[in-house]
């Protein structure tokens, strides 16, 4: 079954048979986490980078925000069984989007803020595909742990 992903949501998944993903990752940041040996896994949608901007938000939206989103994301994996130790992480997203003055760098900050919160958490990021000015679809394979991109028509492991 195919879990779609939105802005500002997450989906988690123990499942063999559902693909997770999330659409139009530009300046938004998408992580995948995935325990091999749980067999659980699953994708966070972060639009802006902190929480602190906007308190009244981020107590109703927290995954809108890269800082909480990415704490909730590992929580819920964790709370399902999976082990922080053996975490597959992988990013994408990022991007420089409609910022040609480079005034917001949104992307920017978000990857930096994703990078904080998974160094606290001992958690490493196996790969990821960050910036430019493209956006991308990410997948996570319940199947085989895999997390796949698509951009610019093609697809690709990431």
């Amino acid at each position: 079954m195919k879990l779609t992903v939105r802005i500002s949501d997450m989906k988690i998944s123990s499942d063999k048979n559902d693909i997770i993903v999330t659409y139009s990752l530009g300046s938004c940041i998408g992580l995948s986490l995935f325990d091999p040996v749980a067999q659980i896994g699953g994708i966070v949608h972060c639009m802006l980078p902190l929480s602190r901007i906007d308190p009244a938000r981020a107590a109703s939206t927290p995954l809108m925000f890269t800082d909480t989103g990415t704490s909730q994301l590992i929580q819920a994996v964790l709370e399902k069984g999976a082990r922080k130790q053996r975490l597959i992480a992988k990013v994408a997203g990022a991007a420089k989007l409609l910022d040609n003055g480079n005034t917001f760098n949104i992307g920017e900050r978000n990857q930096v803020v994703l990078r904080k919160v998974l160094w606290k958490n001992k958690i490493l990021i196996a790969n990821e595909e960050t910036g430019g000015t493209k956006a991308r679809t990410m997948f996570l394979h319940m199947s085989s742990g895999k997390t796949v991109l698509r951009s610019g028509g093609k697809e690709y492991e990431l």
